[in-house]
């Protein structure tokens, strides 16, 4: 019989096979598993990400219109309380171990940041995602309300969650970054909000070769020890200081950068705490305020992905959905930069979604303008019916 390839089949062609299987054998995923498997999890899930379904009923109704394509995906059925249990009992830890793969296969391709230096530029911050208390009580965030929180690692080369980490509501941000090993390589220029200032930890980053830029507290207790020469439009003062406290000065007790910066933009004074103290006092200002790329990012998430309703309910579950979720960012990712797309990812992930199961490769559509989608799809619907 001749062979059925659609864009879906050429996105799954995309995934790391091999080490997919490897993750499952490892965490045992299809250990006493008859039918549905965990790669056939995986493209259920990642089915509904990309068409964006709301319920298990919906995916199971959305499938089963595409039957008679299902032999060259791998499918055998579809039932909604199979993936039911399957996302409640497969550990998510597979879909996360593919989510490390695909990243290293994006970081290959991604262009490098708009800044002169060549340092490589993080963000470290986190989101918050809402959920109802009654029916996931195992994320209690305050008395009448539940939250996880998703806490990333941003690169701004390419626009990249190079290490995501997610935990219950209450967690503070600094003790998430003190607990886990961020993978920050030496030189590397990392930029957190004021949430993030604990010296201990901070120092931590110095004496890796970590530079970073935050915004000082307004009760910063320091001694000035020098002055640096005040360039560039902006800059009010830009001085070399030590901690002052008793238990600050213990915590970092070596020189830091602080620069007073009026930001025109918002009529406001902004003052800036690093240890860098090589980059002119301007690219300081504006390394941190490249820090809201990642509120964009995850605004884009949030808006254009299944990450605020979940198919189940238990912590696995939501764990399973977001992993997957993230796979299909870094596919987008992937293909956007690996095709030299014109478009914008959401411009990307809508032809995706409307093309989904046509008999056309992803060049075919990528080609094409946005506004010539109509017209391909009727073209491969009339040559479906000879």
């Amino acid at each position: 019989m001749h062979k059925v390839y659609t864009i879906f089949s050429e996105i799954l062609k995309l995934c790391p096979r091999y080490q997919f299987d490897r993750a499952v054998e490892r965490y045992q995923g299809d250990r006493y598993v008859k039918t549905f498997s965990a790669w056939q999890q995986y493209i259920t899930i990642l089915y509904s990400q990309i068409t964006l379904k709301d319920s298990l009923r919906d995916i199971e109704t959305g499938l089963s219109s595409h039957t008679a394509r299902w032999y060259h995906l791998g499918f055998t059925s579809i039932h909604r309380s199979t993936l039911s249990d399957a996302n409640t009992k497969r550990d998510y830890r597979i879909f996360e171990d593919t989510f490390y793969h695909l990243l290293g296969r994006c970081r290959d391709l991604t262009p490098k940041h708009r800044f002169r230096f060549k340092n490589p530029l993080y963000t470290i911050d986190a989101t918050t995602i809402d959920l109802c208390l009654a029916v996931f009580p195992w994320a209690k965030f305050r008395t009448t309300k539940g939250a996880i929180k998703m806490h990333c690692l941003y690169d701004h080369s390419g626009a990249l969650p190079t290490f995501l980490t997610i935990t219950d509501g209450k967690k503070h941000d600094v003790r998430v970054v003190k607990e886990n090993t961020f993978p920050l390589s030496p030189d590397s220029i990392v930029s957190v909000d004021k949430a993030y200032i604990d010296y201990k930890w901070l120092y931590s980053l110095a004496e890796q070769g970590v530079w970073f830029v935050t915004r000082a507290k307004s009760n910063i207790d320091y001694a000035v020890t020098g002055q640096h020469p005040v360039s560039g439009k902006g800059v009010i003062s830009d001085e070399t200081i030590a901690l002052s406290g008793s238990l600050t000065k213990e915590n970092y007790p070596e020189q830091l950068r602080l620069i007073r910066y009026f930001d025109e933009e918002r009529k406001k004074t902004l003052t800036f705490l690093t240890n860098n103290f090589k980059l002119a006092a301007t690219t300081i200002a504006r390394i941190y305020k490249s820090r809201w790329q990642i509120e964009l990012f995850f605004k884009w998430i949030k808006q254009n992905l299944k990450i605020k309703s979940f198919l189940g309910t238990s912590k696995n579950a939501v764990l399973t959905q977001i992993w997957i979720a993230m796979c299909y960012y870094l596919l987008l990712t992937y293909i956007k930069y690996q095709t030299k797309y014109g478009f914008s990812l959401l411009q990307l992930s809508r032809v995706i979604r409307e093309m989904l199961f046509e008999r056309k490769t992803l060049i075919d559509i990528l080609t094409l303008n946005p506004k010539c989608l109509l017209v391909a799809r009727s073209e491969s619907l009339q040559g479906a019916l000879f």
